[in-house]
Formats: structure tokens, sequence, C-alpha cells
């Protein structure tokens, strides 16, 4: 299919939602030749492009449903410093989403979605490449590796599955222990005594700033940015003529949902039932540490993730379900500050002189772990890319790709029934 109209002006695309995947999306599909407006109500990358991990990881294969979870899951509530958390009032609500999150955890339903998400996430920080250059942004991008710390070799053992799935998906890493984990990360707690480190991991120094750079480089190149929120779609015998915003309807020949968590109501508009909830995510940024990681270290104990960036250390992660509308727990940012002082013991974290920042986001998150990617049931001319949770920035980049291989008629360049919004 050609960007064109009959070979005159080109197909305008309105791509819903500034976060990175919706940046991404636009970008490409401003390569292909299409005329593109991105629209978003509030600033490029305020969501969780804002605040995430920053990490471009092929590695995050791992679905966050595993067989053996479910034990786990009262000692996890039970810890005042433990991953998960969820407002009991907001269970009813969340009951169906748990009760597909369980199911997922299947072992062969599991194998299948590591290997979706392995086609994904390959090669993350390479698929960028041709945007990062275009928007001049090679400096806020790292490859410096990965880093995984357990207690003992009994925790990293207890871990097999996960990491049998990364090898099965072609993920290398390097098993250290002891002296030479010291060696790899001199500022770790001698409480750990093994680590795992995945050297084809990268990350970014300022996840904001480095997809604004993106933006930027998209509006420079002919692309618009209006600000608006989209409500509902005109479609008049099966083909998509307008998208309705709150500032009035927006002509369209395509459109593409990346609305992250607030992606469910505008599929439910086109016919598509989808499990979509948000896992509320925390971070803390200590902007004068006292010391720096060589690299990105997720704790498998407190399940957070440590990235250094050009504002401090950040450290982002732990799960509270909550929906959109609870007011912030942000007693689980100061829980994030002491997993923090208890992965790095010289971590400086007096919070004199404004030091330390706190943040909450919404990750969008499907039971299967696995993102929608896909046409809508009443149109094929509107293409869902939404539901990413933790791998949002690892795969913003493919699955711009993806929209752009599905809006221009091609074959998608890796399988997509994984990602069907029809899957369910």
């Amino acid at each position: 299919m050609s960007a064109r109209a009959n070979g005159t002006a080109p197909l305008h695309v309105v791509v819903i939602g500034g976060g990175v995947i919706g940046v991404c999306a636009a970008s490409w599909l401003l390569r292909e030749g299409f005329a593109v407006t991105i629209v978003e109500p509030g600033e490029i990358a305020g969501g969780a492009s804002f605040g995430n991990a920053g990490c471009f990881n092929p590695s995050s294969v791992v679905p966050m449903s595993m067989p053996g979870n479910l034990r786990k899951v009262p000692g996890w509530l039970l810890d005042p410093l433990g991953p998960l958390s969820i407002r009991w009032g907001y269970l009813p609500q969340l009951a169906p989403w748990l009760g597909r999150f369980l199911k997922a955890a299947a072992p062969d339903r599991v194998a299948a979605q590591a290997k979706a998400l392995g086609d994904l996430l390959r090669d993350s920080t390479g698929v960028y490449r041709p945007l990062v250059e275009n928007a001049g942004a090679r400096a806020l991008v790292r490859k410096d590796g990965h880093l995984m710390v357990y207690p003992d070799r009994r925790a990293f053992e207890a871990d097999a599955l996960a990491w049998k799935l990364r090898s099965d998906n072609g993920i290398g890493y390097t098993v250290l222990e002891d002296d030479a984990l010291r060696q790899q990360e001199p500022a770790l707690s001698h409480d750990y005594r093994l680590g795992v480190f995945l050297p084809n991991n990268g990350h970014t120094i300022n996840p904001n700033r480095f997809v604004a750079a993106l933006a930027e480089a998209f509006l420079r190149d002919g692309g618009r940015i209006q600000r608006a929120r989209a409500l509902d779609f005109d479609v008049v015998d099966g083909r998509l003529k307008a998208v309705r915003t709150d500032q009035g309807p927006i002509p369209a020949d395509r459109a593409v949902v990346a609305a992250g968590a607030f992606s469910r109501p505008l599929a439910h508009g086109l016919g598509d039932a989808i499990p979509l909830d948000t896992e509320r995510g925390y971070h803390v940024v200590v902007k004068e540490p006292g010391l720096m990681p060589r690299a990105p270290v997720l704790d498998t104990v407190g399940k957070f993730v440590a990235t250094p960036m050009e504002m401090g250390l950040r450290l982002a992660g732990t799960v509270e379900f909550a929906g959109l509308e609870a007011k912030p727990d942000w007693n689980r940012a100061k829980r994030l500050l002491a997993l923090g002082a208890r992965l790095f013991p010289q971590l400086a974290t007096d919070a004199a002189g404004d030091r330390i920042s706190v943040w909450m986001g919404f990750r969008p998150s499907m039971p299967d772990s696995l993102p929608v990617i896909g046409p809508a049931s009443r149109t094929a001319d509107v293409v869902y890319a939404f539901g990413h949770g933790h791998v949002g920035m690892a795969g913003g980049a493919q699955t711009g790709l993806l929209v752009a291989d599905l809006v221009s008629g091609r074959r998608p360049r890796i399988a997509l029934e994984p990602f069907s919004p029809k899957r369910f």
C-alpha cells in the first residue's frame, strides 16, 4: 500500500499517544511518506516514558506470570518492602485480570510468551539506531550491559526456569560470584554474593529527554503534534474518517492507538474488549548518590532496578494495583529508597537539599505480559500498539516498525499472532 491516496496527497495517520511507543510509530510512519499527527493531551513522554528504568533489554523475555509465583504473593503483600501492593478496594475490578494472569503461568504458555517477547525485543538498541542517529541522540544511549544480583547461588538456582527461557531465546550472560561480582560492581552490598551480567542490554541516561529528542526530530522532519485527548472514531462502512477529540474531529485515513494505560476505552469503542489494566510504578531519584553503578542493577529480591542517569541514580520498580484514579502512595517510593540503601550501603539517602525526587506513573499491563499489536475489529484502518507493561522502552522501536508494516499493508517482520487483540 502506498503512503499516498491514488498517488496524490499522502495518507494522514493520527497516532494517539505521545509516549515512546507513539513517538516511535509516528517517526517510522513519517519516514514511510505518510502525513502523521501525534495526538497527546499532556506533555510528550510525560507518562510511563518519563519515569521508567530506561532499559533497552533484549533479556526481558521472562513473563511476569510464572509457575510458582502464586505462592510468593502472600509474602510479597505482607512485606513492607515487598515488590507488590494491591489496594483492596480495587480488587473486585482487578479480579478478572488476575484470573487471566494466573492462567498465563502455565509452562507451555510461558514458553510461547517468552518466544514472542524475544522476537519483539531482539537487538533493542540496534533497532533504535536509525531514529537515534536522525535525532542526534547518541549521547543519551549507553550499551554497558545489565547486572542482576542474588543473595546466593541457591536463590539463583531457584530462578532456573527464567534463565532457561533467556537461554532458549538466545540471551547470553555470565554468572559472577563473590570476588568476580565485586570486581564488576564494587559498590554492591556483600549481602549479594552472585550476579548475572547481560552484556547486550543497554539503557538511556534520561528516558524523558530521549523520547523528547525523537519527537523533536519528528517535528523537524514534518510531523505534527496536537494537544488533544482522543475520545472515539468516526467509522463509515468499515473505513476510518476521523478521530474524535475534545478539541474537535481530526480527519484521518489511518490511526494508531498507542495511549498506554488509557487505551482500553478507545479499543472498546472499536469493538474490542481488551483486558488491559495498569500497574502503578514508582521511582525515586537520588541526585547526589555518592556512588554510581557501572551499569543498571536489578535486585531480584526487591524487584527494582537501579539505573545510572544524568540526573542521578534512579531506583524504579515495584508493582501497585490501584487503577487510574487513586492517589499515589508515596510510601512506595520511600520503600524504594530503603531498598536502594540495602543494595548499595554507601548510597547517600539524606533528603537534605532537595536531592531526592519521587514519581508515580501507569504501566499499561496485559495479563499474559504481551502487548497488543494488530488491527481493530471494526476497521483495519486503526492499529493497536499498547500494553507493553515493563518492556515499553525496550520494545518501542520494534513496535513502531510493526505498526508501519501494518499501516503500509506489508507482511509484518515478526509473527504478530501472539500479540493479536483477538487472542482473548
